[in-house]
């Protein structure tokens, strides 16, 4: 096959959860099991960092990918789901930056386990996990940052036993997945500690704290929870940076952070980050002080992270985000607080699997919406999320997709204007930058 007819095959003949959700999403480790021991087990030939989290596990896994190639390291990046190319999910480092996976091995990797997917039938997850794998250790990197897609506990990437696990945060996402409490949805996240391994929490909150007290100690797994060492003093933004003091427990001097990703839950991200290079250090990683703020300077760069809080155009501004459940929305919302506009403008498309009314409960009815949907099976039509806002006074118009929403919305919108694309990471790949 070309590289074009690969990519359809992966995409059409794979059960893919961003196409038809829950379905494809199988609570047994099996298929990524066999799909490896096929290959060697490539998973056990380098090492890795492991980071689950409902919201900020994509950005922290490009930061600490982008610190870690900055420190000398050769490192690979695994993150799900892609915006543009698929190849945006498997990353490897190059003579500057992480690079994507080139086409010529996704072909050639396909064919070769192409008898395996018709005989096991897998995920199209489930084969993305085993490529990247593979690919790390083709490319002989000496850590791969692997971004947990879904849960935690089932997992696909959840095959690896890493040298340091991150858990972000807890949520409401995925609950006919997860579970329908904070409880149970950070049981799932857990399951990613391993014995004897350490694991960095992020944000936590009273219910969910014990559950990965119990479960660190059941494993034996030294416990570093990074709001406790470290709490972010002031922030501002400066040329579509965002600049962070970070006051150190047991420390007089702040450090102070620039932030290529400008967006204020970004701050609540850095602690994170730091913690984690923290305990890398304490494992023998070369990682300065001078590296990390260097590299966070430029994690866009050196990473090709995008969407989040991304400002693609001026006067107006055009923000796009990737938040598209409860918690992603109220980092929006807090965004938008804190910003200065005259008009504010909206673009919203939703997938049908998340807590719609919640969603539409949070955002601002002073605002001019354009309700609209990415062109996948799952996502929720637009004339229907139009009546749904219409119960929380939320009022737009529908258009057939995202650009002819902006195309629209930039006819509408003043120069002091602000327009937001948000809702769904499907949404937002599909705008054209």
């Amino acid at each position: 096959m070309t590289y074009p007819q690969t990519i359809k095959y992966l995409f059409t003949r794979l059960p893919m959860f961003s196409r038809i959700g829950v379905a494809a999403f199988k609570k047994d480790l099996t298929n990524t099991i066999r799909l490896c021991e096929f290959l060697g087990d490539p998973h056990k030939q380098f090492k890795s960092i492991h980071i689950a989290g409902t919201n900020g596990k994509g950005s922290v896994s490009h930061m600490l990918a982008g610190i870690l190639h900055a420190a000398g390291y050769k490192t690979g990046l695994y993150t799900s789901p892609h915006l543009k190319d698929f190849r945006e999910r498997i990353k490897c480092s190059g003579a500057l930056n992480l690079e994507m996976i080139n086409e010529k091995f996704i072909v050639d990797f396909t064919e070769r386990i192409k008898p395996l997917i018709e005989e096991i039938e897998p995920s199209f997850f489930e084969i993305t996990v085993a490529m990247a794998f593979e690919y790390f250790a083709q490319q002989k990197v000496d850590i791969a940052v692997i971004e947990v897609g879904l849960g935690g506990r089932f997992d696909s990437t959840n095959i690896i036993t890493p040298g340091l696990s991150v858990i972000t945060n807890i949520g409401w996402d995925h609950m006919n997945i997860l579970g329908d409490t904070l409880e149970k949805i950070a049981f799932e996240k857990a399951g990613i500690i391993k014995e004897d391994i350490p694991v960095v929490i992020g944000e936590t909150l009273p219910e969910t704290k014990p559950i990965f007290e119990k479960i660190a100690t059941e494993k034996r797994s030294p416990i570093h929870f990074s709001s406790q060492q470290r709490t972010a003093t002031n922030w501002k933004w400066d040329k579509h940076e965002l600049i962070v003091e970070v006051a150190e427990l047991q420390r007089t001097d702040r450090q102070v952070y620039h932030l290529d990703l400008p967006g204020i839950y970004q701050s609540r991200n850095l602690l994170t980050v730091l913690e984690t290079c923290s305990v890398l250090h304490e494992q023998g990683y070369a990682i300065t002080e001078k590296t990390i703020k260097e590299a966070l300077q430029k994690t866009k760069k050196l990473t090709g992270l995008h969407g989040r809080w991304e400002i693609i155009h001026d006067r107006p501004t055009v923000v796009l985000d990737v938040g598209h459940n409860e918690d992603g929305i109220k980092q929006i919302v807090q965004q938008i607080e804190l910003s200065t506009y005259h008009e504010l403008h909206i673009i919203l498309g939703i997938v049908k699997d998340k807590e719609i009314n919640k969603v539409l409960s949070l955002l601002p009815h002073y605002a001019r919406y354009y309700f609209t949907q990415s062109h996948i099976p799952r996502a929720l039509p637009a004339d229907i999320l139009k009546a749904d806002a219409a119960q929380f006074d939320l009022r737009g118009e529908v258009y057939p997709d995202v650009n002819a929403a902006l195309k629209l919305a930039l006819g509408k919108a003043n120069k002091d204007d602000l327009v937001i694309v948000c809702g769904s990471v499907f949404l937002v790949g599909e705008v054209n930058m």
